[in-house]
């Protein structure tokens, strides 16, 4: 069974973002172009429109034209594309615009002053509706029509697509076209990732539902500029700070001409903008320039994923993490396996979750298969490349006459004693602290000897792990 959802992303140690010119940060302005596009019995549309506007509790008008929620969409393109165009071209800041296909063909002029100012249009989609219960293939349908047009509108086809109200394949299908240097329907992460779609290596530009102005037609959401410069300026802040402990994240901001347009609201975006712009390594960027950064700077590795391995390869690979004790791989492989288990830690848990749920007999199975340090099958050179290798990491293969006598007098001891062989993570120890905790563990009873050795044995197979996976 496998679990597609991915917990992960970059894990613990997220890379430096190593932006252009040093930058601690990069503030992505995103620029909402819908009207014309949203639902409306003009588009075709079985009712009006009722998402993101500031009509209190709107619902659709089936089968109706609504005048006031056209009159609000309708604010956007007359006064509030120019106002936003205005203020980002005076500040010389490049917006990235996220262009309902079928609303850039109803709005010429505000596409050409798009293209003019040198804003990076991606597309948005055929048209601003939900897309959750359509059929994939018409989907896939839509997504090639808004392609075109807006190729035929703007002049040339989009390298950026984001849906919005999307559907559980949209990254996939949009993917698939091979078409797009990003996509961004995906809100998960504070940089951009690589995701796999078939063959195609597809980057992810993650996008923004909270740093995004729609809050003021939402609730819980803003009511007044002021709250939203406030939010703004925390989200820098933590994120500036980021970067100056050589952690650079991406700020995603999202605008809507309807919304942020109006005059009382516009007002906290441009005291955010003078606050961002008042710090020394803040890049504003165009979302195409962030893809081609990212592209050049971490360009994607494929490996061959844990998950994406069938039972006979699986066991194979990893069967032998756990020493001489395939089975543990084959259990695992019938776990909940998703994208957190290709990592080193990932996969532990799920081989652990094993050794550790079954019988004494079998975990004692797993102790006695262990080889003794310094011992008979090493001077045979009988040992797993894995045994070798930790071995020879403690200098363990390179003993006196000496020590070696100690070592066999040790190991027959505490064999018979215990009954398995004394194990001990060689890796993280030295040939005098090997010997100083073997002495020591000599006196201890069997329980604690075996519940220690167990330990050992899951942090072997971690060093392992760590040494063929992320």
């Amino acid at each position: 069974m496998r679990y597609p959802r991915d917990f992960r992303g970059h894990g613990p140690n997220a890379p430096d973002a190593a932006w252009p010119g040093g930058a601690k940060i990069a503030i992505s302005i995103v620029l909402n172009y819908e009207e014309g596009g949203e639902n409306n019995i003009l588009h075709g549309d079985a009712a009006s429109e009722a998402f993101l506007s500031d009509i209190a509790g709107a619902a659709p008008w089936p089968g109706q034209r609504h005048w006031n929620m056209e009159s609000i969409y309708d604010y956007g393109a007359r006064a509030g594309f120019w106002r936003l165009h205005r203020l980002f071209t005076g500040m010389e800041i490049p917006v990235t615009i996220y262009g309902v296909s079928t609303a850039l063909a109803r709005n010429p002029e505000q596409v050409a002053a798009m293209k003019a100012a040198g804003w990076e249009i991606a597309s948005h989609g055929l048209k601003w509706v939900d897309h959750r219960d359509m059929d994939p293939a018409e989907e896939a349908r839509q997504i090639a029509e808004s392609i075109r047009l807006h190729t035929e509108v703007v002049g040339e086809a989009p390298r950026g697509w984001y849906t919005g109200r999307c559907s559980m394949q949209t990254v996939d299908l949009t993917a698939a076209t091979g078409q797009f240097d990003w996509i961004s329907d995906t809100y998960d992460d504070d940089l951009p990732y690589w995701r796999e779609v078939g063959a195609r290596d597809q980057l992810v530009i993650p996008y923004t539902l909270e740093a995004n102005d729609m809050r003021f037609a939402t609730a819980p959401g803003y009511t007044e500029g002021e709250q939203f410069y406030t939010y703004l300026r925390d989200s820098f802040d933590t994120l500036y700070a980021e970067g100056m402990d050589g952690r650079a994240k991406m700020f995603s901001i999202g605008l809507h001409c309807r919304l942020i347009g109006r005059p009382g609201k516009i007002a906290g975006l441009k005291r955010f903008l003078d606050y961002a712009k008042s710090h020394n390594g803040v890049w504003f960027p165009r979302r195409i320039e962030i893809a081609q950064h990212w592209a050049k700077t971490h360009p994607h590795k494929r490996l061959r994923r844990p998950t994406q391995m069938g039972r006979e390869e699986f066991v194979a690979t990893w069967g032998g993490i756990f020493e001489h004790s395939p089975w543990i791989a084959d259990r695992a492989f019938d776990l909940e396996l998703g994208p957190a288990h290709d990592s080193a830690t990932g996969l532990l848990n799920a081989l652990c979750r094993m050794f550790r749920s079954s019988s004494a007999a079998e975990r004692l199975g797993v102790l006695q298969a262990h080889p003794d340090l310094a011992g008979k099958l090493a001077a045979a050179r009988r040992l797993t490349a894995d045994s070798t290798a930790e071995q020879a990491s403690a200098a363990l293969d390179a003993l006196t006459d000496a020590e070696r006598d100690g070592f066999q007098t040790l190991n027959t001891a505490y064999v018979a004693k215990h009954g398995f062989p004394f194990i001990i993570a060689v890796r993280d120890h030295t040939k005098a602290t090997i010997l100083a905790a073997f002495e020591t563990r000599l006196l201890n009873d069997t329980e604690t000897e075996f519940r220690t050795a167990c330990t050992q044995v899951e942090r072997i197979a971690e060093l392992r792990l760590k040494g063929l996976l992320p």
